[in-house]
C-alpha cells in the first residue's frame, strides 16, 4: 500500500469520525434536553422539590451556559448546533431551578 492510499484511507476514517462523533453529540444532547422535562413536570405539579438540590441544578446551568459560551468564542462567534444544544440544555435548567425556586417559596 502507497503511502499516498494511507494517508486518504486515515483522512477517510477520521471523516467518518468526526460525522458520526457529530451526530452523535447531536443526538444525546437533544435528547437531554427532553430528558428535564420529566423533572420539570414532576416538580410543578407535585410542588415536592426538597429532593432536588438547588445548588446542583444551578451548577449544570452553568456548566450548560459557559459551555455554549465558549463554543461561542471557540467558533468565531458563529452560531452551530453544538451551541443550539448546550444553550437549550442551559434553557431546560433554567426551568428548573425556576421551578424548584417557585416550589420552595
Amino acid at each position: 500500500m502507497s503511502a499516498n492510499s494511507c494517508a486518504v484511507k486515515e483522512a477517510t476514517t477520521v471523516l467518518t469520525y468526526r460525522v458520526l462523533l457529530d451526530h452523535l453529540f447531536a443526538g444525546f444532547n437533544s435528547a437531554r434536553v427532553l430528558a428535564y422535562l420529566p423533572t420539570v413536570w414532576a416538580v410543578a405539579t407535585s410542588g415536592a422539590s426538597n429532593q432536588h438540590s438547588l445548588w446542583t441544578w444551578l451548577i449544570f446551568l452553568g456548566g450548560n451556559a459557559t459551555m455554549a459560551l465558549w463554543l461561542w468564542e471557540q467558533n468565531g462567534r458563529r452560531a452551530n448546533l453544538a451551541i443550539a444544544t448546550c444553550a437549550a440544555n442551559a434553557a431546560m435548567c433554567t426551568c428548573i431551578v425556576g421551578v424548584i425556586s417557585w416550589t420552595r417559596l
